[in-house]
């Protein structure tokens, strides 16, 4: 029978972690990409910062989520390391909020019966058309699990009895006489508890239960949250393992925040929960089992206790944010960007929310486009080297650069497909398919830099030449190419821009490579140049029309639209 109660207890807890996980998935959909431009334009100075990582903690109800999505934002280049510290420092104060909604309603309200209309509510928004609306009935989802979650965790801990189990109060009562010790081991198995269900408000819940029903004193209590803080940074710092230097520094700032003020709480802990006892209006001294307020009383103590707790650590912090900066760049050296295939934006370790993965796809899709047209700038160098060393170094490194791209693009593409796995919207669905094209074509870009430079070394092994004229025209085709990918490159980082300077340079691709292969046949005839320096230069001719081709294939992926060429 106690196995059993086991069960349903995690069953009570996995409802409740699936409860938060539904919420903050839904309202990030129904944000959007509005989020994401939200964290990187309200960041102007710590202050605001703060603020802005307050709010969307509080909106999307998970501190995790804006922890992994700031580190995202860093890994991208979109937020700055003092932007991504006064972030995190908000979204530890926002995440209180979580509690105190919990405090408020989840034990002081029968909402085990209250929940069921709600559910009723998701399911009937689950079947409407608009994604938004869609989203919403998530929300509604997932508030109604959490909340339900809640109410069956603590009535399972009412029918085992905690309070009369020998067994469980031997155990609180011995660490109860360990003095600080007691604290510390608590503060453990809060972090330990929290690092395994990578949710600190089903932790939280699971505290609020135990000195409820008078298992846990408030001491043991406070100590589980402040373990709960600890715990609660590992999510962050297993996203960051993959990723560039400046995530892996916001994320080890993350546990440095938490790690600072457990120690400074520790060393004042009693008068420090006085003082919150003190605000909610609680008694320590009371005789709980005569007020009939006390669960929620207690549950004030310990939502006071983590609001007071994030709230002085950042006035404390604050202050020191380019400090703190330099210690974490000091820990964590940056590396020098060599040629291997690495991708900068994207890893293999844990992804973040479905949603908010795209915008480090689209990140690491520009930075493939950048090493494309790296690629693209080698070949010209390669036609005018006459040394056979310099030539081989330089035509092995464009066969590099050709398998860098084959790896890069398989990479993208099955970061993708995991995030295609999730719970995305309408919107987000097109936009993965927009990219799978995307890095096809830039592939084929890549493919193309490497058939010009294969034919270049075919010319070079065969000893032939080109005529001046030959070389004039294949050096302005070369530059017509390289204008392309700059104009895609522009158009996949900047929205605004104008796609049609892309199909105008198209255009002339090809309308220039068609008044070339005229001529070619006449130049022929008229013996200016022999058959075959004339085949290489118009299979030269040919692999830039097609490159430009798969330049304009990338803008109308990008865009979603289809251009007239």
């Amino acid at each position: 029978m106690s196995l059993f109660m086991f069960l349903k207890l995690l069953g009570c807890l996995a409802l409740l972690m699936y409860g938060m996980k539904v919420m903050s998935e839904a309202l990030q959909k129904l944000t959007g990409s509005g989020l994401r431009k939200v964290m990187s334009t309200m960041t102007a100075n710590r202050f605001t910062g703060i603020l802005t990582g307050g709010l969307v903690t509080t909106a999307i109800q998970s501190s995790t989520a804006t922890t992994v999505l700031t580190v995202s934002l860093v890994n991208a280049g979109l937020l700055t390391l003092a932007q991504a510290i006064s972030v995190i420092m908000g979204a530890n104060i926002g995440t209180t909020i979580t509690g105190w909604v919990i405090a408020l309603f989840g034990f002081s309200i029968p909402m085990d019966t209250i929940v069921f209309p709600f559910f009723a509510f998701g399911i009937l928004m689950s079947y409407f058309k608009r994604s938004s609306t869609k989203s919403f009935g998530e929300f509604i989802f997932g508030f109604s699990f959490l909340f339900l979650g809640i109410a069956t965790l603590r009535q399972n801990a009412i029918d085992m009895d905690l309070p009369h189990n020998e067994t469980v109060m031997n155990f609180f009562e011995q660490c109860r006489n360990l003095g600080f010790l007691s604290y510390i081991i608590f503060l453990v198995l809060g972090g330990v508890l929290t690092m395994c269900v990578q949710s600190s408000v089903a932790i939280l819940a699971i505290t609020m239960i135990l000195c409820s029903t008078g298992v846990a004193d408030i001491y043991q209590g406070i100590a589980l949250v402040l373990g709960e803080n600890l715990g609660t940074t590992v999510t962050s710092n297993i996203v960051a393992m993959n990723a560039n230097p400046q995530a892996k520094r916001a994320a080890l700032f993350h546990l440095i925040f938490n790690l600072f003020g457990v120690c400074w709480v520790l060393m004042i802990f009693r008068p420090f929960i006085t003082m919150v006892c003190h605000i909610v209006g609680f008694d320590m001294n009371a005789d709980l089992t005569q007020d009939p307020n006390a669960t929620a009383r207690i549950n004030y103590v310990l939502c006071g206790f983590h609001t007071a707790f994030n709230l002085c650590n950042t006035l404390i912090l604050v202050w020191f944010v380019p400090v703190l900066e330099r210690i974490v760049c000091r820990i964590i050296k940056g590396k020098e960007e060599d040629e291997d295939m690495r991708l900068n934006f994207i890893g293999g370790g844990l992804l973040s929310t479905a949603e908010l993965s795209l915008m480090e796809a689209r990140k690491e899709i520009n930075h493939f486009a950048i090493r494309a047209q790296r690629m693209f700038r080698m070949v010209p160098d390669l036609m005018k080297i006459t040394d056979d060393n310099d030539f081989a170094k330089l035509y092995a490194r464009i066969e590099k650069y050709e398998g860098i791209s084959d790896r890069m693009e398989l990479e993208i593409a099955n970061f993708l497909n995991k995030v295609a796995e999730g719970r995305l919207s309408a919107e987000s669905k097109l936009q993965i398919r927009n990219m799978l094209r995307e890095i096809s074509e830039i592939e084929s870009i890549c493919d193309s830099c490497f058939n010009i430079s294969r034919i270049i070394n075919r010319k070079y092994q065969g000893r032939e030449s080109f005529s001046p004229e030959q070389t004039e025209h294949i050096e302005h085709m070369f530059s017509l190419c390289d204008t392309a990918l700059t104009q895609m490159q522009q158009v996949l980082e900047n929205p605004n821009e104008d796609i049609n300077k892309s199909l105008n340079i198209e255009n002339e691709i090809n309308a220039y490579r068609t008044r070339l292969k005229e001529n070619n046949v006449n130049d022929i005839n008229d013996k200016k140049y022999s058959y075959q320096s004339g085949v290489n230069y118009m299979d030269i001719i040919g692999d830039c029309e097609k490159l430009g081709d798969y330049a304009i294939n990338v803008v109308e992926a990008h865009a979603g639209v289809k251009l007239t060429v």
